[in-house]
């Protein structure tokens, strides 16, 4: 085996895991090691109560992103949920769909198939979620999450033509995984701007992810059921400390599947989106008592995919 951890080496990867979890100099633009991203936040209403929450319990919430779909919001909704964020200078990242599991694929409702739910099922419907791309940049958002690789590599081509704003980021979903290194620099390459790893990777194997690659990693420290409804909170401190730039991303566990989402479950929406904010402030107490000197983001700063309400205007 040494002979090819060596080659994983000369073409810069690590040549595996890296148990001795060294500390990240990477960092965010602004010099800061982690930012909060709270995560399903499915609307105006959602959003709303995730900012009045933060507000209340004294949590920076650096990004929100939605998992239902462009297409699941009016362009009222966008419109709302661009300038509350713009207001409160806060990153929405909006999903694009929809996928092979919202389709009439038999196969991701067979139990070997499950794994092509979140791919784009042909072209037509590499059409719609690009289209759902658009339609979110035209309202403002410079954030989209994509779970599919050939969307991400259509994506990266129409914002180097200028189809989109050249500022958009792609945030790779936790449903596309960059389970090792050399994925996760595939990912990067393809145009990723944030990666999204698996909720059950160990801290040497998130190490290894972080030297292959430079680009923020988002990370539940708290993962829905559906995602192994892991609570992680002990290893927050070190999973800045080796993972840095890092998104720290507070799921939750006991908590129904919304997707997607609409106004017959917006009570039950808001309360989950209030929750995941007392669970980041459940998080960030434990950060600040084992790892004080930990550096987090101001609201805004450098490298955060804020909406541009004066585009809708336009």
């Amino acid at each position: 085996m040494e002979r090819t951890r060596e080659f994983l080496q000369s073409i810069g990867l690590p040549g595996g895991d890296l148990h001795e979890l060294p500390t990240s100099d990477k960092r965010f633009p602004d010099g800061a090691q982690y930012r909060v991203e709270i995560p399903s936040t499915e609307g105006p209403r959602a959003l709303e109560a995730v900012l009045d929450e933060a507000e209340r319990l004294d949590v920076r919430v650096h990004r929100v992103s939605q998992g239902s779909g462009v297409f699941m919001l009016s362009d009222a909704e966008l419109d709302e949920m661009a300038k509350l964020a713009a207001a409160a200078t806060v990153e929405v990242s909006l999903f694009a769909r929809p996928n092979a599991g919202w389709d009439i694929s038999a196969q991701t409702r067979s139990t070997a198939g499950a794994a092509l739910a979140p791919a784009i099922r042909g072209g037509d419907q590499l059409v719609y979620a690009l289209e759902d791309i658009r339609r979110a940049a035209a309202h403002g958002f410079r954030s989209v999450l994509i779970a599919d690789l050939g969307l991400l590599a259509s994506f990266d081509a129409m914002r180097k033509a200028g189809e989109l704003p050249a500022e958009m980021q792609a945030k790779v979903s936790v449903m596309l995984p960059a389970a090792n290194p050399s994925s996760a620099r595939v990912l990067a390459d393809l145009g990723a701007d944030t990666l999204n790893l698996p909720t059950d990777l160990s801290l040497d194997q998130i190490a290894a992810i972080r030297a292959a690659v430079d680009v923020p990693i988002d990370f539940y420290v708290e993962a829905p059921d559906n995602l192994g409804g892991f609570v992680r909170l002990y290893e927050v401190p070190e999973i800045v400390r080796i993972a840095a730039p890092v998104y720290v991303k507070f799921g939750l566990r006991n908590a129904p599947d919304v997707y997607p989402s609409g106004s017959h479950l917006e009570a039950t929406v808001v309360a989950l989106s209030r929750e995941r904010v007392r669970r980041a402030r459940l998080g960030l107490e434990l950060l600040e008592r084992e790892f004080p000197e930990a550096v987090t983001s101001e609201l805004g700063a450098a490298g955060l995919a804020l909406p541009d309400v004066l585009t809708r205007a336009r």
